[in-house]
């Protein structure tokens, strides 16, 4: 179950949530990043998980272990961005969920409305299907 979170008040510097961008964005190296996640920056401080290449092939181990060490401090006001191989994005929001008891921010982009919307995840809400 997830829903829109509702607009907040102004946030103070010092109390700024982090937005964890799973992956760098791919063409970042060469200095062209083939999407511009800038808008996203209005919800927190960037900090990047992974570089743009990384993949879970056959040993996901380190992987993982990396993953856990960048996301050990999420809290609550936080935001995920999801980035890259579906299969780490799938990690990481099990690494969040694990550490939030299932209840976590992330960022959609709207391509018509070109801009980030964030939603809240609360895996488990009992209630109606919001559709």
């Amino acid at each position: 179950m997830f829903s829109i979170a509702p607009s907040a008040a102004p946030i103070v510097a010092s109390e700024k949530p982090i937005v964890y961008v799973i992956q760098e964005i791919p063409g970042t190296k060469e200095g062209r990043p083939k999407i511009n996640i800038m808008g996203a920056a209005g919800y927190g401080k960037f900090k990047f998980l992974l570089p743009e290449l990384s993949q879970i092939i056959f040993s996901p181990g380190p992987l993982i272990y990396k993953l856990r060490q960048g996301l050990k401090n999420f809290s609550k006001q936080d935001y995920l961005l999801l980035t890259g191989d579906p299969a780490i994005i799938g990690v990481a929001c099990s690494i969040v969920s694990e550490n939030t008891n299932g209840k976590y921010n992330l960022l959609k982009w709207d391509k018509q409305e070109r801009k980030y919307y964030p939603i809240e995840i609360n895996l488990h809400e009992k209630g109606e299907i919001d559709e």
